[in-house]
């Protein structure tokens, strides 16, 4: 399927060059971000809401939730972009990115807190945020502003799955698939 808006073409319009060059250094920015830099407004807005920086969780921790979160919206597109980029420097094991896709919090191949926040992810997706039960077992593990952090993670992705899903985006060419993991999440859409 052809991308249902087509992405920016080269040379970039001045308010997206410099931040498409820092995103790709040495390769062609994302087709993702190529399509964001057709209107200016959007694009400054979504780079605005960005969570890629150190905040309250590891990469680790924040790469679980990324992973989960795209999957289970059925977004073979971001999900195979986080895999690919980030999987191996966040420490996540094949068994792992297979479990973000097609398995849950329960997999052995998970310590208690990785399971609370594949958890986490699923009752949030699910029900659109955390019960008193669910808030008390992340004080366990992590402190409120970190919480703040995972639903404000699950919400963005969820709205990049929603963008890459409803855009049609063409999947990068060396992005992770779900194939190669054991295919889509149950509760993907």
């Amino acid at each position: 399927m052809a991308a249902r808006i087509s992405p920016a073409p080269e040379p970039y319009p001045d308010f997206a060059r410099e931040r498409l060059a820092r995103l790709s250094p040495g390769g062609e920015p994302l087709v993702l971000f190529r399509t964001l830099a057709t209107d200016q407004r959007l694009f400054e807005r979504f780079f605005g809401g960005g969570l890629l920086d150190r905040g309250h969780l590891t990469l680790r921790q924040r790469e679980i939730v990324i992973d989960r979160v795209t999957a289970r919206c059925g977004s073979e597109y971001e999900w195979g972009v986080h895999v690919s980029t980030f999987a191996e420097r966040a420490g996540l094991t094949r068994e792992q990115v297979a479990s973000t896709c097609g398995g849950g919090p329960e997999d052995d191949c998970w310590t208690e807190e990785e399971g609370l926040l594949l958890r986490l992810c699923d009752r949030i997706d699910a029900g659109g945020g955390l019960d008193d039960g669910d808030w008390n077992d992340c004080l366990r593990f992590f402190t409120p502003h970190a919480v703040l952090e995972i639903l404000m993670l699950c919400g963005f992705y969820r709205t990049v799955s929603y963008l890459t899903n409803g855009l049609g985006l063409p999947l990068e060419t060396w992005a992770a698939r779900f194939s190669q993991y054991g295919g889509a999440h149950d509760g993907a859409r």
